[in-house]
């Protein structure tokens, strides 16, 4: 699996929510993502401003995309003009484990509407707007299905026009731009419980062990093993939060040899074992409080 869906998948912990609302003008809202949560809002019809608590405004326009990747408070406010018809809803990707790619994402990630930009992602707004419109047999299946995708298509899109710059806030952008280094994430996220070494990692990035491990440290922000290390028990957190799969299965899932390696590993990470974590510290959302108006 590539590393953005995989980041996606195994950092997810329910179902996301979305929703369709009007507002005649003058209006304005707030509303709050708990931990936990992020937000996504498509501008259907209209024009409005969004801004985050603390953040500078985001002027939003018909077409126009964000994505609200953290917790925290927000204010849509539209003084004048016309109505506006928005998409909005609300993902859990994990309160008590974040992903870099995810933390190095500006407080709001916007994606203007621009003649022939992200055609897939247009496409996948105006299906999604479509079922939550006019829902039909299967709606309950293909809403999930295409907010999942649709959240995958706003961090390509991100991606694709984030200055992917090893010396720049956004790092893990130049991580995934960069063929070698990416080559050994692809590696390493498709194949979590390989016994991998620094010199085969750096094989398939096609670079000497010391060159490789230098360029993945200053890209990735840890050295290949440690992130491949913190990647297998974050994988083991999602396993044992929606799996009831042995303690030992997780264990050989996630490339450790024994119950007891892979216990000592991952309290070590998560400061509890990792029974204790699956009897009690699930991520427990209040979703209702999680989604943008609507």
């Amino acid at each position: 699996m590539d590393v953005l869906s995989d980041v996606i998948t195994v950092l997810r912990t329910g179902a996301p929510q979305s929703g369709r609302f009007e507002r005649a003008a003058p209006w304005s809202e707030r509303f709050r993502l708990p931990p936990g949560a992020s937000g996504f809002e498509v501008v259907l019809e209209g024009a409005y401003t969004l801004t985050p608590g603390g953040g500078a405004p985001v002027a939003m326009r018909t077409g126009d995309v964000a994505f609200l990747p953290r917790p925290g408070e927000y204010e849509i406010t539209a003084p004048s003009g016309p109505g506006s018809v928005v998409l909005c809803g609300a993902y859990l990707l994990g309160a008590d484990r974040g992903h870099p790619l995810l933390e190095e994402l500006p407080d709001v990630v916007h994606l203007p509407a621009r003649p022939g930009r992200h055609p897939r992602l247009r496409a996948t707004v105006e299906l999604l707007g479509t079922e939550l419109e006019r829902p039909g047999p299967g709606a309950a299946a293909i809403v999930p299905s295409l907010l999942d995708t649709l959240l995958l298509y706003i961090l390509r899109g991100w991606l694709e026009q984030a200055p992917a710059c090893p010396d720049g806030p956004y790092r893990w952008a130049a991580a995934l731009a960069d063929p070698a280094i990416g080559a050994a994430l692809d590696a390493i996220h498709d194949a979590p419980a390989r016994p991998w070494t620094v010199q085969e990692l750096g094989a398939r990035a096609g670079l000497s062990r010391s060159a490789f491990a230098q360029r993945f440290t200053a890209l990735v922000g840890r050295p290949p093993l440690a992130y491949l290390t913190w990647w297998r028990l974050t994988t083991a957190a999602r396993l044992l939060r929606s799996s009831d799969a042995p303690l030992n299965a997780v264990a050989e899932r996630v490339g450790y040899g024994s119950e007891y390696a892979f216990a000592h590993a991952f309290k070590r990470e998560f400061a509890v074992s990792p029974g204790r974590y699956r009897a009690g510290l699930e991520d427990r959302v209040d979703f209702a409080a999680a989604a943008p108006p609507g």
